[in-house]
């Protein structure tokens, strides 16, 4: 039986769309990323990340709001680990109900990966949960800009064959964090690699990518895009925006809310842009 991820994924992979993959870090984001699905008429993944996690200090309590949240939704919506380095934390997030989790070796060396990776397929494979793990360091995880990273495709193949993935982010020239959206992003590569590797591209640091280039890449071949940091500056500035407007509020729901209505029509917007 297919998960909500994979059902997700593997569909458009099959029509050459692409599936916005947004990150909850409050409950207005998740709200906010099924109301915009909603509006799209798309399907969409909210992914909780080790990050977010560390920041709440536990996955159950946002975990537990995010699942009954997709679980109303109009649309089809999935709920996935991002970025998890710790072997715990996969494992209580397949035990939560996580339809999806992202297994992320890619500071090991390439053998250490394939071995620590392997193991969390076995483990998630026989629970009926997908997994993406990441090949090709993607630049600018905590805060590093290295842009110049590259995932090759031969070994990205292997590297597939060897562990048993459901899907792949690799490093064609995005970085996480960015706030400007000024990234060179490498076409050609990822149509390399979407000829040679048997499973779903995801694209992760898309913030700092263009509109245009998020449509190119689609159409060269990635299926899921991460998006988080952009849709955080949404968030803020719109918080800000309402506190220099009324500078007496102290209902916190008053200006979240703000933030949270940003995200809903940004969202919606981006999974237009997707062809979702």
């Amino acid at each position: 039986m297919l998960t909500r991820t994979a059902e997700i994924v593997t569909a458009a992979r099959a029509v050459g769309g692409g599936v916005g993959a947004f990150n909850v870090i409050q409950l207005e984001h998740a709200e906010a990323l099924v109301a915009g699905a909603e509006q799209a008429g798309a399907p969409v993944v909210l992914q909780i990340s080790e990050n977010a996690v560390k920041y709440h200090g536990a996955l159950e309590p946002l975990a537990q709001a995010t699942l009954a949240i997709a679980r109303s939704s109009a649309t089809p919506v999935a709920v996935h680990l991002d970025h998890a380095t710790d072997v715990a934390l996969v494992r209580h997030a397949v035990q939560l109900g996580f339809g999806s989790v992202m297994y992320d070796a890619s500071v090991m060396s390439y053998v250490d990966n394939v071995a620590a990776t392997t193991e969390v397929v076995r483990h998630c494979h026989e629970r009926g949960v997908y997994v993406e793990a990441e090949l090709g360091e993607v630049g600018g995880k905590d805060g590093v800009h290295a842009p110049g990273a590259r995932t090759d495709p031969a070994e990205a193949a292997a590297y597939v064959g060897a562990t048993g993935v459901d899907a792949l982010a690799v490093a064609v020239g995005t970085s996480h964090a960015m706030l400007t959206r000024d990234a060179t992003v490498d076409f050609g590569l990822i149509e390399r690699l979407r000829a040679t590797v048997p499973v779903p591209l995801v694209l992760h640091g898309s913030s700092g990518v263009s509109d245009d280039d998020l449509r190119r890449a689609v159409e060269a071949g990635m299926t899921k895009v991460n998006i988080a940091t952009q849709l955080n500056k949404t968030f803020t500035t719109a918080v800000r925006m309402y506190l220099e407007a009324y500078p007496s509020v102290v209902d916190t729901r008053k200006y979240l809310g703000a933030g949270r209505d940003a995200v809903t029509a940004e969202v919606a917007r981006l999974l237009a842009l997707l062809g979702t």
